[in-house]
């Protein structure tokens, strides 16, 4: 299988022409740029009104974690069936592809944003608001900029599930990387399908190391180690209290006894 593979990939024909290795893989990275462009147009706004106002909080998780419960399989076939027939020519297949991938991808951008927005230090927003800022000036000055490190991982993690999912939009006709893998299974191609497999796996790597050196670039230290910190804490808030943790209260019952 590992010689098959390797011959796949040394076969001068799949490096060229419209169904070659460089072609379908612009063609995965304009798919996953587009779809992480308008998630983050919609995720990044929304989420930051609803961290710096706290209104529409609860509904907006409780939509978030719904979207991110979605199977993506299930939905990409109900759009194509819902959207195709109302779509001519070759973006027949590109829109409802589109349109699913901007779903899965919207719940990190904005569930990170309204946290980073939502965790700036009160002190910090308190001492804008002293200075006579306005709420405004207060969210793109102070809170945005505190935000930023949390908002960038919701980015790269929405990124790295639009890769994914838009491989398996393949079984639309769609073009990409996944091309390989559902072309391959078709006809029993393994080699093919390995090496599909291997391009998509190899693409999310370097794409998020490439996203990773920008965070690092555009972030400095200080709200780095912030962030994670509060990444940190949120985790910790969200841990259950272990069997033989002590509970608030327990001396006093025990003496009660």
């Amino acid at each position: 299988m590992i010689s098959s593979v390797i011959g796949w990939f040394a076969d001068p024909d799949h490096w060229s022409g419209g169904d070659g290795i460089p072609a379908r893989l612009l063609e995965h990275l304009e798919y996953s740029l587009a779809a992480l462009l308008i998630a983050a147009l919609i995720g990044i706004p929304l989420g930051l009104y609803i961290g710096h106002t706290g209104r529409g909080a609860f509904l907006v998780a409780g939509l978030a974690n719904s979207l991110r419960a979605l199977p993506s399989l299930g939905l990409l076939v109900v759009m194509a069936l819902l959207l195709g027939p109302r779509i001519h020519g070759d973006l027949v297949y590109v829109i409802p592809s589109i349109f699913v991938l901007v779903v899965l991808a919207v719940p990190p951008i904005l569930a990170s944003t309204y946290s980073g927005v939502e965790g700036v230090d009160p002190a910090a927003r308190d001492a804008a608001y002293g200075m006579g800022m306005t709420g405004m000036s207060v969210l793109t000055k102070v809170e945005a900029p505190c935000a930023l490190p949390l908002i960038l991982s919701g980015v790269r993690s929405a990124m790295l599930q639009i890769i994914a999912t838009a491989t398996i939009a393949a079984i639309t006709s769609l073009g990409g990387l996944g091309r390989f893998i559902v072309d391959g299974q078709a006809v029993r191609d393994y080699a093919q399908m390995v090496g599909g497999s291997i391009l998509v796996a190899a693409l999310a790597i370097v794409v998020e190391a490439v996203l990773a050196l920008v965070q690092r670039l555009v972030v400095p230290a200080g709200l780095t180690s912030r962030a994670q910190r509060r990444a940190s804490a949120v985790s910790a808030e969200s841990t259950e209290l272990e069997p033989d943790a002590e509970v608030p209260g327990q001396e006093e019952l025990a003496g009660a006894r």
